[in-house]
């Protein structure tokens, strides 16, 4: 693949990843949660979205493909982890959150904008 080739191709998931995640944060509004922050850089890596209700905090990831089963499968042990640690992160930084409770949240967006939510998906100890 060309350079020229990456870029396009880069931009396109760029774009994805990004309407995917509007659509996430939409339907956790939806559902009373208040988003806390998007697309959070971490030294461990990158969390997609965070949001409260109620004192419970989530930790959010976006997983946009074709289908609703294709999304359910993009998220493996290694992310998991990245993501654990990540979360601690912003725990870190953030701290007084989540004093209801802490989980990790899936949310799969289909291309056709359809959006389900795997609510508490793992636990710290699982990755």
């Amino acid at each position: 693949m060309t350079d020229t080739g990456r870029r396009i191709r880069g931009a396109r998931a760029d774009s994805t990843g990004r309407a995917a995640e509007e659509a996430a944060a939409e339907a956790l509004g939806r559902d009373g949660w208040t988003v806390l922050a998007r697309r959070v850089r971490t030294s461990a890596g990158e969390l997609d979205l965070v949001a409260e209700r109620d004192g419970l905090l989530a930790f959010v990831e976006v997983k946009a493909r074709p289908s609703l089963a294709e999304a359910a499968g993009a998220l493996g042990p290694r992310q998991r982890a990245r993501l654990t640690v990540a979360a601690e992160c912003w725990l870190a930084e953030n701290p007084g959150r989540g004093q209801a409770g802490i989980r990790f949240d899936v949310l799969l967006v289909a291309a056709d904008g359809t959006v389900r939510r795997i609510a508490d998906a793992f636990r710290l100890g699982d990755a």
